[in-house]
């Protein structure tokens, strides 16, 4: 009989890596860590909004987040293009089929305008006043239709 003969190849040497300290595999750790990531995030008062904007854009909005007063100056862009319901009583009487609470500014403007006749001037506080004025001139060329 002819013996067989069997030949084992070389084992290739184990690379160092890091040490397995979970049972996770590699992508279920990640998922963890991201949905970890997030909670944090949510119990901190923060909130993902995801955009979809062409590359020029992007890259300028990313620009823009590396600078000190981002926040300060998207917080005026924001206070100019929308309004709080919950600020102005007599816009928040005639929005009142509203669940929102921020409207555009030119749709609190047409708001006004449409009704006016529900509005108690007298009772006009004077932030309201002013945001009305306001909206006259940007949007009404400084004219109320009512």
């Amino acid at each position: 009989m002819n013996p067989v003969r069997q030949t084992t190849k070389p084992q290739p040497a184990k690379r160092p890596g890091r040490p397995r300290t979970s049972s996770l595999t590699r992508q279920e750790q990640l998922r963890v860590a991201k949905r970890a990531q997030r909670a944090r995030a949510k119990a901190q008062g923060a909130e993902t909004v995801e955009l979809r904007l062409d590359h020029e854009l992007a890259t300028m909005l990313k620009a823009a987040l590396l600078t000190r007063t981002f926040k300060q100056d998207f917080n005026a862009f924001l206070a100019n293009v929308v309004v709080d319901l919950n600020e102005y009583p007599a816009l928040r009487d005639i929005a009142w089929n509203r669940r929102d609470r921020w409207v555009p500014a030119e749709e609190a403007m047409a708001l006004y305008e449409r009704n006016w006749r529900f509005v108690d001037t007298e009772k006009l506080q004077p932030t309201e006043a002013q945001l009305i004025a306001n909206l006259a001139t940007r949007f009404g060329n400084g004219v109320l239709n009512v």
